[in-house]
């Protein structure tokens, strides 16, 4: 563990159990700090932040830069609202990137990250949901989509099992209809349909039981 995760964790000491393991399975089952590595600076928005610790390691490995995050779980909000205090240059707000984004942050935005949130939304909403995502950016702004990729494998099945314990036995994770995973190159489609030009695709499953896959795009100019 790096010494940026283990201050971004620390952050979360205070918190009942539950949300303490919760917040530190994520650091361990997914390549966050991958993601952080390619995050310009700037002004970036965090979308479906969940705990916040993405936003937490992106505020802390760049103190110039900050981070717009927003969820739709109220409950992880608060929860983020109370670990991250500290971190003045993370701006927290509960909704979607539709209602609490968007109308603020039009074209504002050096850079977007959406981490593990577009398979929980219902399939038919991704093209406009990534539309949205597109007009918060200014023109040629990075927008880093990490996601599971369906490739078939034994890992992709283990990943569609667990995100069902989390979201339909659990409740720990807040759905809307989704659990859809795409194979890469459906991936990349989207994003061009959306106004993205995909400039890298990065594989980031190794040394994990999930296919995690990187897309890192730059918003085109209309």
């Amino acid at each position: 563990m790096t010494a940026l995760l283990e201050q971004a964790l620390a952050l979360y000491a205070g918190l009942p159990a539950a949300e303490r393991f919760h917040v530190h399975a994520r650091a361990s089952s997914a390549p966050l700090l991958s993601v952080v590595e390619r995050m310009p600076g700037g002004t970036v928005a965090d979308i479906g932040c969940g705990h916040g610790l993405l936003s937490a390691l992106l505020a802390l490995s760049d103190p110039g830069r900050t981070v717009h995050a927003v969820d739709p779980d109220p409950r992880k909000v608060e929860w983020a609202r109370r670990s991250l205090g500290g971190l003045s240059q993370v701006k927290l707000a509960e909704g979607t990137v539709e209602d609490a984004l968007a109308p603020r942050l039009p074209g504002a935005c050096d850079a977007a990250v959406v981490c593990d949130v577009l398979y929980l939304l219902p399939e038919a909403k991704w093209p406009g949901f990534l539309r949205t995502v597109h007009g918060l950016l200014k023109p040629g702004g990075r927008f880093l989509l990490k996601e599971v990729e369906a490739d078939g494998s034994w890992k992709h099945r283990k990943a569609l099992a667990q995100e069902w314990v989390m979201v339909s036995l659990l409740g720990r994770t807040k759905a809307s209809g989704g659990m859809v995973l795409k194979p890469r190159a459906e991936m990349e489609a989207l994003l061009s349909e959306a106004g993205f030009a995909v400039r890298e695709v990065v594989d980031l499953g190794r040394g994990y039981t999930t296919p995690h896959v990187l897309y890192v795009a730059e918003a085109s100019v209309a």
